[in-house]
């Protein structure tokens, strides 16, 4: 008999997929692949709030600046953790969410400078800990390669809806626990992808983010799961987060599109990938009124994140130059 993970719906769920339906019709998935400050913006998110639900404590600031390929100064270990989570999240797309093999080269990369064991599936008994108590305790090793296959073949095979076979792998992956370390950033990282192979705009949101900011919420909606024997409960909480990220983003890109003046336009146009100062910039436009270009030009270009510093940490160095921001490959 076909394997059937645990779980049922409710109300609420329609009623989420539903509000998630319609916001995907309403959203311009062009502008927001057009838009480099929304892009980087969203891919260093999703990347700086996977690794904060494991406790990395790299501000987004640091992790920008890792992304863009600046030395930072951190515990190894945590920088070692974004340039995992940078190189997986970069080949995303390229993976199929049902080959065990892809599931593997995935935990591979987010894991590669922190395991010795990366991309291969565990070989001893885990349980998960809250402080003294153990809340949960997964599957036996020998278990886990069937499982995961299982598992696969089914969200494969389904016929309920992608929104709910994502939610359901996610959940089923935390509770098989089928890597030593690195299960919350796969499983997180997977139900991106089924998401992302249903509809390709959610490659460009930051469901990560939302989820960190809902950190203890998520971790309840896991245990209660675990209880019930029913993934309901963790179905519910994560279509609630992807509900509020693309509302979120809806606004972000209204504003977005309703705040890129001519002057903006104008500014971006003339620049490349080449660092300038602001004399270069004001020659370039034949300008010469240094306080009009920062308040016209420069400074709503900066608010809106579509060019960057030479030196971010020292924003009024003599020396700053700028140019467009650069996205995340």
């Amino acid at each position: 008999m076909p394997y059937q993970p645990p779980f049922t719906l409710s109300a609420k769920v329609i009623h989420l997929v539903s509000s998630i339906s319609e916001a995907l019709g309403e959203i311009n998935q062009e502008h927001l692949q057009s838009s480099p400050q929304l892009r980087k913006q969203n891919r260093i998110k999703t990347i700086a709030g996977t690794l904060a639900i494991e406790g990395n404590t790299l501000s987004l600031e640091q992790v920008t600046a890792i992304v863009d390929g600046k030395s930072v100064l951190g515990e190894p270990k945590e920088i070692a953790e974004v340039h995992g989570a940078i190189a997986a999240y970069e080949k995303l797309t390229e993976w199929d969410a049902s080959s065990e093999a892809d599931f593997l080269a995935a935990h591979g990369l987010l894991m590669r400078e922190i395991l010795s064991d990366a991309g291969k599936f565990r070989n001893k008994s885990v349980g998960i800990h809250k402080g003294k108590q153990v809340v949960h305790i997964a599957p036996p090793a020998g278990r886990v390669p069937h499982l995961v296959a299982d598992l696969f073949d089914w969200a494969k095979t389904s016929d309920q809806h992608p929104l709910i076979i994502s939610s359901v792998v996610h959940y089923e992956l935390e509770f098989i626990h089928p890597f030593m370390d690195g299960n919350g950033r796969i499983g997180r990282l997977w139900q991106t992808l089924l998401l992302g192979q249903w509809k390709p705009i959610f490659f460009l949101l930051p469901l990560e983010s939302v989820i960190k900011d809902r950190q203890q919420a998520y971790y309840d909606a896991l245990e209660k799961a675990d209880d019930v024997t029913d993934s309901l409960p963790f179905i519910e909480f994560i279509l609630d987060a992807i509900d509020s990220v693309l509302q979120e983003n809806r606004q972000n890109i209204a504003a977005d599109s309703d705040q890129v003046s001519d002057q903006v336009k104008i500014l971006l146009a003339t620049l490349t990938e080449d660092y300038l100062s602001v004399p270069e910039m004001m020659e370039l436009l034949s300008l010469t009124h240094r306080t009009s270009f920062r308040k016209n030009y420069l400074n709503p270009t900066l608010a809106l994140g579509l060019i960057e510093m030479r030196y971010p940490e020292s924003p009024r160095s003599p020396k700053q130059k700028y140019r467009k921001t650069t996205l995340p490959r």
